[in-house]
């Protein structure tokens, strides 16, 4: 199959297709991490985007059954340099052609994917069209043209109702705007009692199980349109303690009265550098994200910046002055990337048994 990648500043790269037939329009994006493309593409954050990964060999190790971060693909299409339809893993169960076409996602191959990076640092992320039917540019511009890219998919990728995972250990309230499945994996870790609630969720009936703390989970999209979710989360500062992760500490920044704006091309990758101030130490994280929190607007709300960003100075992490309450834009529990941040959810679980920060 012939594919098509076409900008909306009318640059078209022109490649080879694979996975599903189809033509998609979605936010353009580029991903730097090395391996950990079935949990990428998985990973509910990524709804409406069009990922291009910037290493060369993707799919060498096929597809396996426990790498998944939700039950489907999230992303509205992969563009790669190089693939191989003949894996080599134990664990493999299919190639990503054959994985693609599962989940009706297209794929594009055979293109200079560092240069399209390098067109997206410099220029920003773009509105995209990717097809691999063999249309003409002249049809990808069209579709470009009348395409709008929904920017609250947080309120759609979550669990619809409430949904219990039982355990001994502390009771957790989890808000579910796109929650990436390591994250229950890492509560589940520590013994927790998860109850998932669904987005547009009020704080009342998040209470009424009772919890001993709450979890604000990442998810797609621009945090300022979550209205509800701020409004509901408002309410519960001080009443729990609580701890955001990615989409869940912008909504808390929110909450909290401070702001946030989106990043020229964002963060998305398993090797970015972040400081922890409170400790000294420096770790390398696993990011997807596309906005940011702004640190002045957070400082007079009771906030102190806890982490930054090693490459650009973003927030990367903050917590409240008295109240057990904090929050990081980068993703602890990792899957892809490293896990050297696990230790916040044993901070959180400390918090809900009446620790301090």
């Amino acid at each position: 199959m012939e594919g098509l990648i076409y900008l909306e500043d009318g640059t078209v790269y022109k490649g080879k297709g694979f996975g599903a037939p189809g033509t998609r329009a979605g936010e353009l994006v580029f991903n730097t991490s090395m391996t950990g493309y079935q949990r990428i593409l998985t990973d509910p954050s990524y709804k409406g985007q069009i990922i291009n990964m910037t290493y060369p060999m993707i799919g060498n190790y096929g597809i396996s059954r426990e790498d998944n971060e939700s039950q489907s693909i999230h992303a509205f299409g992969l563009i790669i340099k190089d693939t191989s339809m003949r894996p080599s893993n134990h664990r493999s169960i299919m190639n990503i052609d054959d994985w693609l076409k599962l989940h009706g996602t297209p794929g594009i191959w055979s293109v200079d994917t560092r240069q399209i990076t390098r067109k997206i640092r410099r220029e920003g992320t773009v509105k995209c069209v990717i097809s691999n039917e063999g249309i003409s540019p002249e049809e990808a511009e069209t579709v470009c043209t009348s395409a709008v890219l929904r920017e609250d998919w947080m309120k759609a990728v979550g669990v619809r109702e409430t949904v219990h995972i039982e355990g001994p250990g502390k009771r957790v309230a989890l808000l579910d705007m796109g929650v990436k499945g390591n994250i229950l994996n890492s509560l589940k870790g520590y013994g927790c009692d998860i109850w998932m609630f669904p987005y547009g969720t009020s704080a009342e009936e998040m209470m009424a199980v009772k919890p001993q703390g709450l979890l604000l989970t990442n998810g797609p999209g621009d945090p300022a349109l979550a209205v509800e979710a701020v409004e509901e989360v408002r309410k519960l500062i001080g009443v729990l303690p609580i701890f955001g992760i990615c989409m869940g500490h912008q909504i808390l920044a929110l909450a909290m009265g401070g702001s946030t704006y989106k990043l020229k091309y964002g963060h998305r990758g398993a090797n970015h550098g972040v400081y922890d101030k409170e400790i000294d130490r420096s770790y390398i994280t696993s990011q997807n994200h596309g906005y940011a929190v702004k640190g002045d607007s957070i400082v007079l709300k009771g906030m102190e910046v806890t982490h930054i960003n090693l490459n650009d100075g973003t927030v990367e992490g903050m917590k409240h002055r008295k109240l057990p309450v904090f929050s990081v834009q980068f993703h602890p529990e990792a899957s892809p990337g490293p896990g050297d941040s696990q230790y916040l959810f044993a901070k959180f679980v400390k918090l809900m048994e009446g620790g301090a920060l």
